[in-house]
């Protein structure tokens, strides 16, 4: 890419490509396209189209998606399925059509099998059942890793897919329904703190409700009181974060220095599992991970593990060796992280 190349971000305010844009600004690319969903609806294969044809953008960034946590993903799953097979179905066919040089598509490390073994490498993909709460989201994803690969061998296109890790970091989504597990950490812990101390309007700012005895009948419903914090599961789970600053350097580094041809070996007679892995490569468990977001909160009440509810996939931690062969490495530490992402979200 070069400075003035017309770089297309789809998703521009979400966790992953607010992160994108600011990366390529302090580079210095000075031709970025956007579009609020408003203005633009992916899943419209019209608008998309129309869309393609006039801005006729060189390098694309497919960071649009819709996601959610494992309530979410269980409860709306045709949501899922629809709403992401349409949006990259149609960016990603467009691309193509309008002659994109290279497009970038991100999806998600659930696309692996429940009960892969660990770490998960790319070859892991399709050899086993999927986990069963996400299992419409994850086969979106797959589709996605399969058009963009099917679309390099069939037409000689430059479409690479990444896969990143859990995310978190700015302008992540921090509804108590819908968020994953460590934005979600993050607001009940901060909201339980609040409650002991007495704090009732910052309560009330952050909720957006008229009168405690509502903020926390509402709190009570996600577990969250003012002496404990309920948290799904035994908190045994082991889980791997990434800082979504990171995530979007390594997506913009693979863009710059990597191509379709640098995923796979020379020579290979059926080639597969083109995706790349975007991770650290160090996990946590999540009552490890509720304890660090504990202690940086200053909050003393105590961490509640409802048994009763699922715990989901035991351990999903990426394999980066691929990663690190291409030359990329993250750079931020968890707890530093989790500091900042709170310090965010209180500003916010």
């Amino acid at each position: 890419m070069n400075k003035n190349s017309k770089i297309y971000v789809a998703g521009h305010r979400g966790l992953v490509g607010s992160a994108l844009l600011e990366n390529l600004q302090q580079k210095g690319y000075t031709n970025i396209v956007t579009r609020t969903h408003k203005e633009l609806d992916l899943t419209n294969q019209v608008a998309v189209a129309e869309f393609f044809k006039t801005e006729t953008p060189e390098y694309v960034f497919l960071a649009a998606a819709k996601v959610g946590g494992i309530i979410a993903n269980n409860v709306y799953r045709a949501d899922f399925i629809y709403a992401n097979m349409m949006i990259q179905n149609n960016v990603i066919h467009h691309s193509y059509i309008n002659n994109v040089k290279k497009l970038l598509f991100l999806g998600s490390t659930c696309i692996y099998p429940k009960n892969a073994p660990q770490p998960m490498k790319e070859d892991y993909l399709l050899t086993d059942v999927l986990e069963y709460t996400n299992e419409p989201y994850a086969i979106a994803k797959i589709a996605g890793i399969k058009m963009c690969e099917s679309y390099n061998l069939q037409y000689g296109t430059d479409f690479i897919s990444v896969m990143p890790t859990n995310l978190y970091g700015p302008n992540d989504n921090f509804d108590l329904e819908k968020s994953h597990v460590l934005p979600a950490l993050i607001r009940k812990i901060h909201l339980s703190k609040l409650l002991s101390e007495s704090a009732f309007d910052e309560i009330l700012k952050d909720t957006g409700l008229s009168t405690i005895e509502e903020a926390k009948t509402y709190l009570s419903s996600f577990g969250v009181s003012e002496n404990t914090v309920e948290i799904w599961g035994t908190g045994k789970p082991k889980r791997e974060f990434l800082w979504s600053k990171d995530m979007a350097d390594a997506c913009v580094f693979i863009m710059e220095h990597r191509g379709f041809k640098d995923t796979f070996l020379e020579g290979e007679k059926e080639i597969r599992n083109t995706h790349i892995n975007i991770g650290t490569g160090e996990d946590i468990s999540i009552k490890e991970l509720a304890e660090t977001i504990k202690n940086v909160i200053g909050y003393n009440g105590s961490l509640v593990f409802n048994t009763d509810k699922p715990d989901g996939t035991l351990r999903k931690l990426t394999d980066v060796s691929k990663l690190h062969a291409l030359g990329w490495t993250h750079k931020m530490k968890l707890e530093n992280g989790i500091k900042h992402i709170y310090d965010w979200y209180r500003n916010k």
